[in-house]
């Protein structure tokens, strides 16, 4: 098994192939994270007829399986994570905890998101949604427009979802 460079509280993003799955280093080659009843794997983009998700800790080659792996902070760039010790301690604290889950506005990405930043994102929700709403050509005029088409955009479809 590879080592990762984890620190506690870091995100873990997990490549499933046609979703990321996400979970909360908290130490020890452990992770927290939000599953599914039905995929002891990780939540999946798939799960739309789920409603409820597990809270569980697990030693992270468990959860990561042999797909790829890698620390993402995605948001720290926009917001201020928590501290170290407090993102571990809330995680550790709603383990074994069934919670709403929604693949659209509550999956395991805003679970950790949420943990770490206090604000539950979900990027790859937002960019199924894009995809989804937005035909290529649009998308590539905002992309050749500029920030100040980006930033209208923003304007009228907000990125937390």
């Amino acid at each position: 098994l590879t080592p990762i460079d984890a620190k506690p509280g870091d995100l873990i993003e997990i490549d499933r192939g046609m979703y990321q799955h996400w979970a909360l280093y908290i130490g020890g080659m452990e992770v927290v994270h939000l599953t599914t009843p039905s995929d002891s794997s990780g939540s999946s983009l798939m799960a739309l007829d789920i409603d409820v998700g597990q809270v569980k800790r697990e030693k992270i080659w468990e959860v990561v399986g042999n797909d790829n792996v890698k620390v993402n902070n995605l948001l720290d760039y926009k917001h201020q994570p928590h501290e170290s010790y407090i993102i571990v301690k809330e995680a550790c604290s709603m383990v074994g905890l069934e919670l709403p889950y929604s693949t659209f506005t509550r999956n395991c990405e805003h679970f950790v998101t949420d943990l770490r930043y206090g604000k539950p994102e979900s990027r790859q929700v937002v960019i199924c949604l894009l995809s989804i709403i937005m035909p290529p050509a649009g998308i590539r005029i905002v992309v050749l427009k500029g920030p100040q088409k980006i930033n209208v955009f923003k304007t009228h479809y907000p990125l937390t979802v």
